[in-house]
């Protein structure tokens, strides 16, 4: 019996890695997004991204780990303080997420 169409179509390994693929790339989009708002909205993120990138050439290399931990811990200071003051908006943020995600889900 002969196969129609692509083979490799029907190979699960291979929908099963396209579906992995697919939602790292989903997933680090999203975080890509969710950090130029964090920029865009707040100054003292912005400020601080600002510091930590225009510092000299070998600083850049040594303090590498540590600036991220930074930047890390000011975008977690961010998120928080602008969830505690727009409580509503993120619980209807966090609502529709999961009502995506259940959609999503096929």
């Amino acid at each position: 019996m002969e196969l129609i169409g692509n083979g490799n179509c029907e190979d699960q390994v291979v929908v099963l890695n396209r579906h992995a693929l697919n939602d790292a790339a989903m997933t680090l989009s999203a975080l890509l997004v969710l950090l130029l708002a964090l920029v865009a909205i707040d100054d003292r993120v912005r400020e601080q991204i600002a510091l930590r990138i225009h510092a000299g050439p070998t600083a850049q290399i040594t303090g590498l780990g540590s600036r991220l931990g930074d930047v890390v811990a000011i975008l977690a200071v961010a998120a928080r303080n602008q969830s505690i003051e727009h409580a509503p908006l993120m619980i209807f943020v966090l609502a529709a997420s999961v009502l995506v995600l259940f959609m999503l889900r096929m």
